[in-house]
C-alpha cells in the first residue's frame, strides 16, 4: 500500500512540473486579458435575434402546494438503504441510520411546517433580470441606517456561493451586511444571486459556460442594478468566479475577500510543490498546522474529490440519478455539509451534521435545489470549467490588481499560504487564520466572518 501512496504522490508531483514548466513563458510575461464575449447569448435556440429584457422584476420563490405533496409521497416510499457496516460512521458516504432520521425529520415535521419555512426563505427580497439570454435570480439587500447615528458609507457587495450551496448559506450573513456596526464605518448593500443553473436561476443550454463565462454573466448582474464598482466576497465556486470577476474586470472591483483563496497559475503551481518539500520557506511557522503538504492534498483528492470527477465529466448522469429522489439527493448533498465542516466528523455515526447546523437549515439548503430541479444544472459547471479550453483563457495568470483580503477556517479541504498567492494576489492587505469553522463559514459562523470581512475593508481603506 506504501508503495501506491508513493506511485500517487511521485506521479502528482510530476503532473504539476510538468503543467508549470509548460507555461513557463507565463511567469516572465505578464497575463493579456483574454477576448471574451461581455454579450454571449447562453439561452435555448431561438428563430428571431435575441433581444435582451433589461428589466428587474420582484421574484416569487413560492412552491406549488402539489409539488409539496409530491414530496410527501416519495418520502414515504419503503427504504430500501443498506445498513452501514457496523462500528462505520460517514467513512462510507452517508450513513444510512442517519439518512433515515433525516427523512423522517423532512416528511414529519419539516414539511408539516412548510409554509413557515417558505415565509423565512421570502423574509429577504428576491429579485430577477434576465442576463444574456439566462434568467438570473438575485437577493438585494439594502442598508440601514441608525437614526441619530453618524451614517455609514454604503459599499455595494456581490456575494456569491458555491457548490452545494445555495443563497440559503447567507441569511444570517447579509443581515450583518446591512446593519450599521461599531465595527466598520461601512454598512453594505448586498447583491446575492443564485449561480446560473442553481437554484432559481436558469442554467445555461449551450456548452462552454464555465466560470469565466458565468463571471461576466456576475459582472454584468452588478452593473445592470447600477453598481460600476464593486467589492467581491465568496468562497468555493463564489471564490472563484470571484476571482475570475476581480481578474477580467479590476475597473470595476473596488476589493475582493475570500475564504477559499488559491492560486492556480503556473508559478502558483511550481511553489505549490517546492513548499511541500521546504515549507519554512513558504510557510509561518506560526500557522504551520494549516498547511498539511501535497502528500496530504492528494490523500485528500482521493478520499474526498470522487464527486468532482464524476461532475466533471459525467455531470448528467449523476444528475439524473437525483431526479425525483429526493432521499439521495439529502444524502448527496449533506455528506459535504458533514465532511466539509470538519474531516474529523467522518468518524460520528450521524456525521456530525447537527453540532453546527439544524436539519432546518440543512434542510431548506436541499429543498432549494429540489423544487427548482437545477441538481443537474448545478453540477454541470464542474464539466464546463474543468476542460481545456476554460485553461486556454489563462484567467489565473491575470493577477487582481484590487485590494485583497484571504482568510482561513482551519477545516477547509485545502489552504494556501501567503507566498504561495503572492503573484495571484500583490494587493494582499488581509490575511488571517481561524482556529475553528469549515467549508460553508457563512452558513457556520456568519459572525466570525463577517468580523473577518469588515476587518478587510477598514484595512483597504476604501473611502
Amino acid at each position: 500500500m506504501a508503495n501506491v501512496w508513493v506511485r500517487i504522490l511521485i506521479g502528482g508531483l510530476t503532473m504539476l512540473v510538468a503543467i508549470g514548466y509548460k507555461n513557463y513563458r507565463d511567469l516572465k510575461a505578464p497575463g493579456k486579458r483574454p477576448d471574451l464575449d461581455n454579450n454571449a447569448y447562453w439561452g435555448p435556440a431561438l428563430k428571431e435575434p435575441y433581444r435582451e429584457n433589461k428589466a428587474i422584476l420582484p421574484y416569487d420563490i413560492s412552491v406549488k402546494p402539489e409539488v409539496i405533496e409530491d414530496l410527501k409521497s416519495q418520502l414515504s416510499r419503503p427504504s430500501k438503504a443498506q445498513a452501514p457496516l457496523e462500528g462505520v460512521g460517514f467513512e462510507y458516504g452517508f450513513n444510512a441510520n442517519e439518512l433515515a432520521k433525516v427523512v423522517k425529520y423532512w416528511r414529519d415535521t419539516y414539511l408539516a411546517k412548510w409554509t413557515e419555512r417558505e415565509q423565512y426563505l421570502k423574509k429577504l427580497d428576491h429579485y430577477q433580470t434576465e442576463i444574456q439570454g439566462l434568467k438570473i435570480h438575485f437577493i438585494h439587500a439594502k442598508p440601514t441606517q441608525v437614526k441619530g447615528q453618524k451614517p455609514k458609507k454604503v459599499l455595494p457587495l456581490l456575494l456569491m456561493h458555491g457548490w452545494p450551496g445555495t443563497v440559503r448559506e447567507f441569511y444570517d450573513f447579509i443581515p450583518l451586511l446591512t446593519t450599521p456596526s461599531d465595527k466598520s464605518d461601512y454598512v453594505f448593500e448586498v447583491i446575492a444571486p443564485s449561480l446560473p443553473g442553481y437554484g432559481w436561476s436558469q442554467g445555461s443550454s449551450k456548452t462552454g459556460f464555465g466560470v469565466a463565462q458565468v463571471a461576466v454573466v456576475m459582472r454584468n448582474l452588478m452593473l445592470r442594478v447600477g453598481f460600476n464598482k464593486f467589492l467581491v466576497q465568496g468562497g468555493d465556486w463564489g471564490s472563484i468566479i470571484g476571482s475570475n470577476v476581480a481578474s477580467l474586470f479590476p475597473e470595476n472591483v473596488l476589493g475582493y475577500h475570500s475564504n477559499m483563496c488559491g492560486n492556480n497559475s503556473p508559478l502558483g503551481q511550481i511553489k505549490l510543490v517546492l513548499a511541500s518539500f521546504f515549507p519554512s520557506w513558504f510557510v509561518d511557522s506560526q500557522h504551520a498546522s494549516f498547511y498539511k503538504g501535497l502528500g496530504h492534498m492528494f490523500s485528500t483528492i482521493l478520499e474526498e474529490m470522487g464527486y468532482a470527477h464524476i461532475q466533471a465529466s459525467k455531470p448528467d448522469t449523476i444528475g439524473n440519478a437525483l431526479i425525483d429522489n429526493p432521499a439521495g439527493l439529502a444524502a448527496y448533498i449533506l455528506e459535504k455539509f458533514s465532511t466539509w465542516t470538519n474531516p474529523s466528523f467522518r468518524s460520528l455515526p450521524d456525521g456530525g451534521l447537527t453540532k453546527r447546523f439544524t436539519y432546518d437549515q440543512l434542510l431548506d439548503n436541499v429543498m432549494i435545489y429540489y423544487v427548482t430541479n437545477s441538481i443537474t444544472t448545478s453540477v454541470r459547471l464542474y464539466s464546463e470549467s474543468m476542460v481545456a479550453s476554460q485553461f486556454a483563457l489563462a484567467v489565473d495568470s491575470l493577477p487582481i490588481k484590487a485590494k485583497s483580503g484571504c482568510t482561513r477556517f482551519a477545516h477547509e479541504i485545502v489552504h494556501t499560504s501567503d507566498s504561495v498567492l503572492a503573484n495571484k494576489f500583490p494587493n494582499l492587505v488581509h490575511s488571517t487564520h481561524h482556529s475553528d469553522g469549515g467549508h460553508f463559514p457563512a452558513f457556520e459562523l456568519p459572525q466570525q466572518l463577517y468580523d473577518d470581512f469588515v476587518s478587510f475593508v477598514q484595512k483597504a481603506d476604501l473611502s
